[in-house]
């Protein structure tokens, strides 16, 4: 069955919101970061060098993290909250959402309904619980409201264009899909951790245990998984798959799975993603199969496969974030909007499928998730 607002909404009550705060145009968008841990702080940093818009001021829970992000971000004297409501309650005209992701449900509803602008890093959630409520809040949002999820593929140029030709049918129909997120991260010297039993100790633990990461495949390899939701043109209707623990010595998580997914039409999709090779490789990609050619995609290049001895490769020029982020600012000045919060739950929904059917260990479907 699919994803329909119906369906998920239900009998849902809609989230009031205040009256948004819009830029005129061309002039500096304001924005707050929620969050100053590292990926915040790249975030903001890119922001600053790469946008007009003025970060203006920071909030996180921990001191320490507040005054690297200000040693590290190319800004004078921000301002600094603690609680993410006062940076809410005050006159900026968007936030950077950057924390740990149980808190991303909780974090985005309360921007919405203050009327900001909204860039938050992907997942929308750990569980279904959580995509349901971004869900709800994004479809309550005032629609002046650009509302954009850090699936920065999206907005990459190279993957743009191999979406178009895709689609298109520059390839012909897609009998096959693959994506892979294979890197290095261990050495296999770290230690075991024991559970948190402090709030603090919640926070700077969250990216390994599964109840505030949500697991490898929901906080990682969502990446991929948008991708294949993209090209495909939607979700899946059933999936599959195993995982594990070989080295990973901290928390809970897994730290390598293999997922095939069924879209329509019987393709599959089949997602490898594993965090056990040496620290020095990397290999992310997807890949296309049509009848009359095949497209590989990543954020570095794209390649279109058009024949035995026929590939063109073009490369992308900078780290696709930066597009991400441009086209944020950018459709805030502009008065046109995008509001990408039900897509994201979508992608973040397809993760949490692979990751239901590798603790169940059989195939499950988009309807039995959608009940769980």
């Amino acid at each position: 069955m699919p994803l329909t607002r119906r369906h998920i909404l239900q009998a849902a009550t809609v989230v009031p919101f205040q009256t948004v705060r819009g830029a005129p145009a061309n002039s500096a968008v304001t924005v707050g970061l929620i969050g100053s841990g590292g990926r915040g702080a790249f975030d903001a940093s890119l922001l600053v060098k790469h946008t007009n818009a003025r970060l203006v001021a920071l909030c996180d829970i921990f001191d320490d993290r507040l005054e690297r992000a200000k040693k590290s971000i190319p800004i004078a004297d921000p301002k600094v909250y603690k609680n993410y409501h006062d940076l809410l309650a005050s006159d900026v005209d968007a936030v950077i959402i950057a924390t740990p992701v149980f808190l991303h449900p909780e974090h985005f509803e309360a921007a919405v309904k203050a009327g900001k602008h909204i860039y938050i890093e992907k997942p929308a959630g750990l569980d279904v619980g959580g995509c349901k409520r971004v869900i709800r809040a994004a479809d309550s949002a005032d629609r002046k409201l650009n509302i954009t999820f850090g699936f920065q593929q999206r907005y990459g140029p190279g993957y743009r264009k191999a979406q178009q030709l895709v689609s298109s049918g520059g390839i012909g129909p897609i009998r096959m899909a693959h994506a892979h997120f294979i890197k290095g991260v261990f050495t296999g010297d770290e230690k075991p951790s024991s559970p948190p039993s402090t709030y603090e100790e919640k926070i700077r633990q969250w990216h390994v245990w599964r109840d505030t990461f949500g697991d490898i495949i929901v906080e990682t390899y969502c990446h991929s998984i948008d991708v294949l939701n993209w090209f495909l043109d939607g979700h899946p209707v059933k999936a599959y798959g195993a995982g594990g623990r070989t080295v990973e010595k901290r928390g809970d998580i897994m730290d390598h799975c293999d997922v095939t997914f069924t879209y329509r039409d019987s393709v599959q999709a089949v997602l490898t993603g594993a965090q056990l090779t040496p620290r020095f490789y990397r290999n992310v990609h997807e890949q296309f199969y049509g009848s009359k050619g095949v497209v590989e995609t990543a954020r570095e290049y794209w390649t279109h496969y058009r024949d035995r001895n026929d590939a063109v490769t073009e490369k992308e020029p900078r780290d696709i974030t930066i597009d991400g982020l441009q086209e944020f600012v950018r459709r805030i000045q502009d008065g046109k909007p995008e509001n990408t919060g039900v897509r994201a739950a979508e992608s973040t929904l397809t993760a949490i499928l692979g990751r239901m059917a590798i603790d169940l260990r059989r195939e499950v479907t988009w309807e039995e998730l959608m009940k769980s």
